[in-house]
């Protein structure tokens, strides 16, 4: 069964959304929310969202485990522009858009066809790789053996102290 949930009006222009919905597309839900979140993209948060509420409708109304989600698509549409403009040379007038979008968000509890991608399990490195043992420090100088004489510290900077008022007069 195919549940939905909507965003409108959410202020990210459509073209960067879909490039964050194409990541997330085909993936279960609790790993699409662990992409969405360490994605670096400031849309990725207003999808993460849309899905967790599209997650939330399918529990809540339809009774549907959590954990056999996965998304389906996210659908993402050019909404409003708002028009802005700001002053430039020689009286004219330059304009800002602020574009927003539509978001909808579309989880399933059917098994992935074969063609949606499925996360690759992670390979683990052929040969491990021993950790080196770290002794004491004090045990490996040779200050701390008597075997050399300790080396001598440095002298501190010396500068002549300022004279204070007192000592002026």
């Amino acid at each position: 069964m195919e549940v939905v949930a909507t965003a409108k009006w959410v202020r990210t222009t459509a073209r960067k959304a879909r490039l964050v919905s194409a990541m997330v597309t085909g993936l279960p839900v609790a790993e699409a929310l662990v992409v969405l979140r360490y994605s670096p993209r400031s849309a990725a948060v207003d999808i993460a969202k849309v899905i967790k509420s599209a997650a939330a409708n399918a529990e809540h109304n339809y009774n549907l485990d959590a954990s056999t989600l996965r998304v389906a698509r996210v659908e993402v549409d050019g909404a409003m522009i708002i028009k802005r403009w700001r002053a430039k040379p020689r009286g004219m007038a330059g304009s800002i858009f602020k574009r927003t979008s539509h978001l909808r968000a579309f989880v399933t509890d059917d098994e992935a066809p074969a063609n949606v991608r499925r996360r690759k399990a992670a390979k683990m490195p052929r040969t491990v790789v021993p950790t080196p043992v770290v002794t004491p420090a004090a045990a490996t100088t040779p200050a701390a053996s008597g075997d050399t004489p300790a080396a001598k510290p440095r002298p501190a900077r010396r500068r002549a102290p300022k004279p204070t008022t007192e000592e002026a007069e």
